[in-house]
This record gives C-alpha cells, structure tokens and sequence, in this order.
C-alpha cells in the first residue's frame, strides 16, 4: 500500500511541475487573456558572447602517482585564438588545506565572458614538498597551457597570472623569475617557457625575514613560510631569499598590477610596497593599490576592485 501510495505522490507532483515552461530568464509573461490557462511563458531571445563552458580536473603534470589538476573556464563556439589569465587560489601554501580550486570559480567567470581562457590551477602543499616545488608547479602549468594552445585556442604570447596571498606570492615569483632555470623544476623536456606577460597581486608575501607584526610572526618555527622554506626562516636566510620575488627582479619583468589591504592582519602591507618599489627601482610598469578597509582577502568583492583588475588585463594581453 505504502508504494502505491508514493507512486500516486510522484505522480501529482509530477503533474505540478509539468505546468511550469523554462527557459533563458530574459523576460516574463503571461497567455493572452482569451487562455484560462495558468501555465506562465517566459519570453526568450538569443544572448550572444555570453556562454562559458567549465573542464574541470585536467590533469597538467604528475609526480609519481599525484595528479596535479587545473581547471579551464572557456568560452563556447570559440574559434579564435584567446589570451588567459592563470588563477593561483591561497592557502597558506597549503599548511592547513590544499587550495580550493573551484571556491573563486564564480568571480573569474566573468573574464571568461569577457574572451579570456581562464585556469584555476592547483600546487603541492608545502607538506607535500618544501620550496621551490610549488613555483615548479605553477611554471609547468605555464608550460602545459602554451603546449596545448592550438587545442584550446590559447595565444601563448598573452598569458597573466592572478594569485591571492600565497597564490599572489607564487603569482610574483613566476613574473620576475622567467629567466631563473633553477626554478623551472626537472626534469624540464619542454621546448616552451614559463614567461607570462601579466601579474596581477593580491596581498602576497614577498620577504619572509620582514613580516613580522601584531598579531603574526612569521619566524616561528609553524608559520606557514618555515613550514614551506622547510625550517626556520631565520635559520635559513638563504632559501628565504630564494623564494623571494625580488631577488629575480630585472628590467624585463612584465607589467605588474598589486592590491593589498591597508588592514591585512596576515600579510602586512609593507610586504607590497617592498615589491613595489624593487619593481618600480628596476623601470618595470608597476601600479599599487591601497584597498582602504581591506583586509586578508575582505574587502576585494567590489565591483570597482575587478573592474581594475579587468581594465590591467585588457591592456597588457
């Protein structure tokens, strides 16, 4: 009786959704006035340019048996050859949690419908392996996207980085250090570079031995930069400085746009305007960002905020 009783209550609800037409939420209306019926339409017309398609988990390198994933936002029934923007999510370099790849998804889907490929990729966790495994990573991304250009329309001469704390660390580091063969990572049997002609950075850290402030002190030993340098930094000044994205920093580092929170309670704003002007010292086309407010990541949904991140992209790719 019970499952008799249930088929009869899928059925009625199924009747009740079969009133309801779908489609594209363009316009809403109703029948004529002569049709008593109470099924609603909605109005539908052809929006062009608008459709974005999402691959996910694409396998761009392996190390023994881990995979190590991107994901591709790409514009549908695209012929034409695109630029595109490589997202780097933070995560402390993973000392808590491995990045999570697909949680900025939805703000970078507008630079998808604005005609740029956009990846999403990830990194190993500074547990996984210690520096510089994970600018080797992120370089052989590079590598991947520019191997596979004609399979994805990709033009390998307009590629930008955008990454976010350590991300925006990892972002710098691959900008400055396109002429640094220690840190392609082997073994490197790619005829492609890892050079990119954009960096877009949000609040990274670039000198880990002058981060320290209220609240976080970067030179114990659990900090999230020990943990990746492998040690204490103060006990390892020199693999400090080899994660350091000044330290690589020449005339032809590419057009680099930075943004950092005056209240950042993680990563200080010092650490910003210390890249800032190394880059500005060495005649690189650098412009910093004060985000009045803005702290280690809050403040950076405004519309005005993504809307300069755009404009940079457009002009420099």
């Amino acid at each position: 009786m019970i499952k008799y009783i249930m088929m009869i209550a899928s059925l009625i609800l199924a009747l009740s959704f079969s009133a309801i037409v779908v489609a594209d939420p363009i316009s809403i209306g109703t029948n004529s006035a002569n049709d008593n019926s109470e099924v609603k339409i909605i109005k539908t017309k052809q929006v062009s340019n608008q459709n974005v398609q999402l691959q996910t988990d694409i396998t761009y390198k392996k190390i023994g048996d881990r995979d190590l994933k991107m994901h591709l936002l790409l514009p549908k029934n695209n012929n034409r050859t695109l630029p595109v923007i490589i997202f780097i999510k933070g995560s402390s370099w993973g000392k808590y949690k491995p990045q999570d790849t697909l949680g900025f998804i939805p703000q970078l889907v507008r630079f998808a419908k604005k005609g740029y490929i956009v990846a999403s990729i990830e990194h190993r966790t500074s547990h996984e392996a210690k520096f510089p495994a994970q600018i080797h990573d992120v370089k052989a991304a590079v590598r991947y996207l520019k191997e596979k250009s004609d399979d994805y329309h990709i033009n390998p001469n307009r590629i930008g980085v955008w990454g976010t704390s350590s991300g925006g660390h990892l972002a710098a580091l691959l900008g400055t250090s396109c002429t640094a063969p220690e840190l392609e990572g082997l073994p490197n049997t790619s005829k492609q570079s890892s050079c990119v002609q954009a960096v877009v950075d949000w609040y990274g850290p670039t000198d880990f031995l002058r981060m320290r402030k209220e609240g976080y002190n970067a030179e114990v030993a659990h900090s999230a930069e020990s943990i990746l340098i492998g040690g204490p930094i103060l006990q390892n000044k020199e693999k400090v400085k080899t994660a350091n994205p000044i330290t690589y920093i020449t005339k032809n580092a590419p057009p680099f746009l930075i943004m950092h929170g005056d209240k950042d309670k993680r990563v200080p704003f010092n650490q910003s305007e210390l890249l800032y002007e190394a880059l500005k010292k060495n005649g690189v086309d650098v412009t910093l960002y004060k985000v009045k407010g803005g702290g280690h990541g809050s403040g950076f949904g405004h519309p005005e905020i993504f809307k300069t991140v755009q404009e940079f992209f457009d002009r420099h790719l």
